[in-house]
Parts: C-alpha cells; structure tokens; sequence
C-alpha cells in the first residue's frame, strides 16, 4: 500500500530513510492506509502512499466538517449550542453500541462524541439540492448523491480521497468556501480536539463498516504560530480481520508523522 513514489519525491524530497520511517507506524499497526500531510509555509505535500492518496472512498463522520457548514448556512441550525432531539426510545438499555451518546444532545456535543444519529436528524431537514449545490460549490468528493439514505456519507457511492480531505480543510483555514465568516468561525470552534503551549489541532474522526471493510479516517489540521500542518490518514481492512487497535491507529499513526516533521 506505500507506494511514495515520484509523486512524493516531486513534492516532498524523501530519502529512502524517510520514506521508510513514514511506513514504520502502518506496520507498528498491522493496518494497510496511508497518510497524506501539506506544510502550508513550504507549500509542499508529504505523502506515505501517493496513490492511495488519490483513492476516494465514503467520508464516514470526517463528513460532520462540511455538514455542520451547510447545516448553518441553511438555516437548518442557528449555532453550535443548538439543541438536536433523540426521536427515539429514552431506554438507553436499548442500544448496545454507545448507549451514552442516545438523548438530547448539543451539535457541538454530537460533533465531538460523534453522535451520528443527531447529524442524521439534520441531514433529514437539508434539501439534496442545497447538499448538491454546496458539494459542487466546495468542490468535496466525487458530488455523487445517488445514495437515497439520509447516511449518504457512511453507505453509498459518495466518496472523497485523503488529499480532496486536505485540500477541503486548507480552504476551511483560508476561509474560502461559500459559506459566512461566522459559520466558519463556529466550525473552527467546534473542530478544536487538542490544545497545547505551542500547537492547536482542530480534527475530525470518521469509521463506517461498508463492503466487508472497516474504513477509518482522522482529518484535520495542526495550527503553530508559524505555520500550519494539514493531514487525512485513513486506514482500511478486513472486517474478518481482528485488530483491537483499529480505531486508536488512526491518531497513532498520524501523530507519529507528524513528530517525525516536527508539527508537534
């Protein structure tokens, strides 16, 4: 799966060194992916595997970044402090996967928890025509809305490539997409996951189960006070095949890159 190739070496001159350091995490982890960086000072990309940097597949929750955007733009929400109801049971007994997350709950809360069911129910009462238009606008994943579900983004035809994920938050940071100043400026609040003396990173997990595969993403961007790192690992295998560590290689991995470049 790590093919860095002339891609990489156009745009980020690795040794065979580096190259191979870049690869270490994924074995470390026992998962195929890859993970594609862009210094924003440099100008340059990093790459881990310069095809499958190339490769779309669905979104899963990373979709959340741009959802919360449209559903601001639209009216469909007023802030991040709104509040989503559960139309379900309030018996959390009920659910065996993450029952905690099942009640009334704030976006901003749903986005950090991941609470996919509070996104459906926005994604519910958004026309396809506005999802189009602002797809289309962003210029995010392959615009495909074939799938008829109100999950487009984990089930379907719809799709977007590590570096499309990149090249979407870079004009999230530059504030060059069709939405308002404030909408964004709530996005960036909202997409903040860790802070530190000297970096802050604003990010978005993401993990769907489609055709026998667990797809996993972590996107996002890393913002030091002299420059900005952005990144979109993903990692995909086998449902068949067990790795406990699945979900926690996602950040694992990134974070290891990112150390070897000096992003943190």
């Amino acid at each position: 799966m790590h093919r860095c190739l002339l891609f990489c070496a156009l745009f980020f001159p690795l040794s065979l060194k580096a190259q191979a350091s870049l690869q270490q995490p994924f074995k470390e982890c026992r998962i195929n992916g890859s993970t594609t960086i862009y210094n924003y000072k440099t100008k340059k990309w990093l790459l881990s595997d310069s095809a499958d940097a190339q490769v779309a597949t669905l979104p899963a929750s990373t979709f959340k970044v741009i959802n919360i955007l449209i559903a601001l733009e639209t009216g469909t929400i007023k802030d991040e402090n709104e509040i989503i109801k559960w139309p379900g049971s309030t018996d959390t007994t009920l659910y065996g996967y993450r029952p905690e997350i099942y009640h009334d709950i704030t976006v901003k809360e749903a986005f950090r928890v991941s609470a996919g069911w509070a996104f459906i129910e926005m994604a519910k009462k958004i026309d396809r025509k506005k999802y189009q238009y602002y797809l289309d606008a962003c210029d995010y994943g392959n615009h495909n809305l074939a799938e008829k579900g109100a999950d487009f983004w984990n089930f379907g035809v719809f799709a977007i490539s590590p570096k499309n994920q990149v090249e979407f938050l870079i004009k999230v940071y530059e504030e060059k997409l069709p939405f308002s100043k404030r909408n964004i400026a709530i996005l960036k609040n909202v997409m903040v996951t860790d802070t530190a003396p000297d970096y802050v990173i604003r990010s978005k997990t993401g993990w769907t189960k489609t055709n026998n595969e667990d797809l996993g993403w972590w996107v996002g961007y890393v913002q030091r006070k002299d420059n900005v790192y952005f990144f979109a690992t993903r990692l995909i295998k086998p449902r068949s095949e067990v790795n406990a560590n699945f979900g926690n290689c996602r950040k694992e991995i990134t974070r290891n890159i990112l150390r070897q470049i000096k992003a943190l």
